[in-house]
């Protein structure tokens, strides 16, 4: 019988041992715990039973082609107005440029920016094209929910459209990203302009209808409440039911420097393992959990793949977002790192392509597909 110094989280451990969903008040009983090893150990519960001791990474590269953008969200450190110093925008040759100079083992390429009203629709469908052209063998995995119904507006296609016509470019899946937390008082308050929570869920649902797989996330540690972050999860809980159509979810901590919301502290590691915990546990049907190593740092990375998480993300390769709010991870990890990162912890490295098949046991992918 594992002894909690929580005693309330004896009862979580009950629900898990006879497979019983756990409910909103559960989540809360997670959040508000300060028995950190406890909800670790719940966690890890969960954790071996769905992927025993693997550990999952990808080699990838981001590219966020311009920080020109018109929602200028309370919480952004990345977004700039055209013409202010420090803004920019790839051209599609600049892509090329860049992807040209990656390695063919890329297999995942993560690629959002700014709502950026300078770029027509047609300049997203040659950026995908020219990803494809030039890095066969990687799944495009580009544009949150936010993007695609930009994209869906400067068209003039209806969502539907939207998708048809970005598939058929090359687009594979959706980051997940743009939701934040779903939470009306925090939307009016952080980042008013951008869209509500019912035509994300609208936007990731109709995704999932078109044979797109997406991720999922929450920014958590800004003025959010545990009763909201708790929504938020049991939301994506319920579309997942829905459509099965996400593969991950990535808890994104926030980083307050060069934002509107400076004054804010740094979220702590206590609070980072937690949310990585209370989602495998609260998120049972989703198959991964990240530990997004940009966000909480190599080390707290590989300490979260004892507190629920199995996944890593990857190589990653010159991210900007986060290092724009002051970051302090590396920009890029080398394949050995992150295998390192996960013997040193205990667990097995797997390398995985875009949809988390072994890259040893598949074939390129678009022979696959």
């Amino acid at each position: 019988m594992k002894h909690f110094n929580d005693l309330k989280l004896s009862g979580i451990w009950k629900k898990l041992q006879e497979n019983q969903r756990l409910n909103f008040e559960d989540g809360l009983t997670i959040y508000n715990s300060h028995d950190l090893i406890g909800i670790g150990f719940l966690a890890d519960f969960v954790r071996q039973k769905i992927h025993g001791k693997k550990a999952y990474y990808v080699i990838n590269r981001h590219v966020n082609y311009t920080n020109v953008c018109i929602n200028r969200c309370r919480f952004c450190a990345f977004a700039r107005d055209e013409g202010q110093e420090g803004a920019y925008t790839l051209s599609v040759n600049d892509i090329r440029k860049m992807l040209s100079q990656s390695s063919q083992q890329i297999r995942e390429v993560h690629m959002v920016g700014g709502l950026n009203p300078s770029l027509s629709f047609d300049y997203y469908l040659e950026v995908l094209k020219s990803i494809r052209e030039i890095l066969p063998n990687a799944a495009i995995k580009a544009f949150t929910a936010v993007e695609i119904d930009y994209l869906s507006r400067i068209s003039g296609l209806s969502l539907e459209e939207t998708f048809e016509t970005l598939k058929a470019a090359g687009l594979d899946m959706l980051p997940g990203g743009g939701a934040e937390v779903m939470s009306e008082r925090v939307r009016h308050r952080l980042f008013p302009r951008k869209i509500g929570q019912n035509r994300w869920l609208e936007v990731i649902e109709m995704a999932h209808r078109f044979g797109i797989t997406t991720n999922a996330t929450m920014l958590y540690g800004h003025i959010e409440t545990i009763e909201e972050r708790v929504d938020h999860l049991l939301k994506l809980r319920q579309l997942q039911d829905k459509t099965g159509g996400c593969s991950a979810f990535i808890p994104l901590a926030f980083h307050s420097k060069n934002t509107q919301l400076s004054n804010l502290p740094s979220t702590t590691g206590f609070d980072d393992l937690k949310n990585i915990a209370a989602a495998r546990l609260l998120l049972d049907n989703f198959p991964h959990i990240k530990a997004y190593w940009i966000m909480i740092g190599e080390k707290l990375a590989q300490v979260a793949l004892s507190f629920g998480a199995d996944d890593l993300d990857g190589t990653i390769l010159e991210e900007k977002i986060t290092h724009m709010a002051g970051a302090t991870s590396a920009k890029g990890l080398t394949r050995g790192q992150i295998e390192h990162l996960i013997t040193a912890a205990g667990f097995a490295p797997v390398q995985r392509d875009a949809f988390y098949e072994p890259v040893d046991r598949v074939e390129v992918y678009h022979e696959r597909a």
